[in-house]
């Protein structure tokens, strides 16, 4: 009753959040200089042409009443006319009747494109995974490099090598990865391509004319490793104070004493310990890489939310920017408790309640 209580308490909390980025963007969003309009209709469309489309996407309303209309769309439980025209539009369940109207159960409808009148849903879904990846392997990057120089630091403290690593996971720490992308792109992609082999832009997946679609790993490479810099400094600094801290305590000297050698004690006992709070700040870096991924992905050409959601910035595509931001809070929500279960199930000192 404790998890299933707490994962009801998180889920409230995180409505209240998606609720409070949802009416935040909206009014940033209508605050801005554009027309929408204009973008569905063309700039020599006529005026009933422009007043008809003003009209279906509810922007002659007051703007509290179309943040309201934006709300019952997004919403899973919500209410519209039961007509066969919404039916095919929301594609909903209908729960029960309240006169004309009637109450449904729905996929959110995040609305169509201005620029590509596609649907919202379908953008993301088919960017959402050029994301992941990217995310996933900067976190293995940071993850796998991380631990290990964090060991090598702490097997040495106040070493050359100590220092060294030290000093370059604050530099990692202090450099934007917006900068940090640009430096690694022209200098690996550019400059010396010709030894690396790689390229300034390409996607996981080419398609040959010929052969057909091939996977590029090479590609994922240097975006992995620009957006993956920061997480692996932390984990750097994470992993040599926490192997210290172990290194220090008395079952390590035990085990010393008894005669295991120094792999085994550091591998088997110091470092099975000192990897709890590592592995929950990894886990919790997932969410932020998710996000962190959009500049990265518009400096290497990269498909993935990133880039198709800053277009949708420079066109004023209102519907995927919406999207994109609730799509990526959806994400960290989940993480989040993710993340909150993993330290419980890590530490039995956390209780759930």
């Amino acid at each position: 009753m404790k998890f299933i209580g707490f994962i009801l308490s998180r889920l409230g909390h995180g409505l209240l959040i998606l609720l409070g980025v949802l009416v935040a963007v909206f009014f940033l969003f209508n605050v801005l200089p554009g027309d929408p309009v204009a973008l569905l209709a063309g700039q020599r469309s006529d005026l009933s042409t422009r007043e008809a489309i003003t009209k279906e996407l509810g922007l002659d309303k007051p703007l509290p009443t179309q943040l309201l209309f934006y709300m019952n769309d997004v919403s899973p439980l919500s209410v519209h006319e039961d007509t066969e025209e919404n039916q095919q539009k929301y594609e909903y369940n209908k729960l029960a009747n309240i006169g004309e109207d009637a109450i449904v159960w729905k996929t959110p409808y995040l609305r169509r494109s201005f620029q590509t009148n596609k649907s919202v849903t379908d953008i993301l879904l088919d960017h959402f995974t050029g994301t992941l990846w990217l995310a996933l392997a900067a976190m293995l990057i940071a993850t796998v490099f991380g631990i290990l120089f964090g060991v090598l630091a702490s097997l040495r403290p106040h070493s050359t090598l100590d220092h060294t690593l030290v000093t370059s996971s604050v530099l990692g720490i202090s450099v934007p990865s917006f900068v940090a992308a640009i430096l690694i792109a022209i200098t690996f992609g550019f400059y010396w391509s010709n030894w690396t082999g790689l390229s300034l832009t390409g996607q996981l997946y080419e398609i040959d004319p010929f052969e057909g679609q091939h996977l590029m790993l090479r590609n994922l490479l240097l975006p992995a490793i620009a957006l993956g810099i920061r997480p692996l400094a932390v984990i750097v600094q994470l992993t040599r104070s926490s192997m210290l801290d172990v290194m220090s305590q008395d079952y390590i000297r035990t085990a010393r004493a008894k005669g295991l050698d120094r792999y085994h004690v550091i591998v088997g006992h110091a470092l099975k310990n000192a990897l709890n709070p590592v592995v929950t700040a990894a886990s919790g870096w997932m969410a932020s890489l998710m996000a962190g991924a959009f500049f990265i992905e518009y400096i290497f050409n990269w498909k993935g939310l990133g880039a198709v959601t800053i277009q949708a910035v420079q066109n004023l595509d209102f519907p995927l920017v919406m999207g994109a931001t609730l799509f990526v809070a959806f994400l960290f929500v989940l993480i989040n408790i993710f993340v909150d279960l993993l330290y419980a199930v890590l530490d039995p000192r956390v209780k759930l309640d």
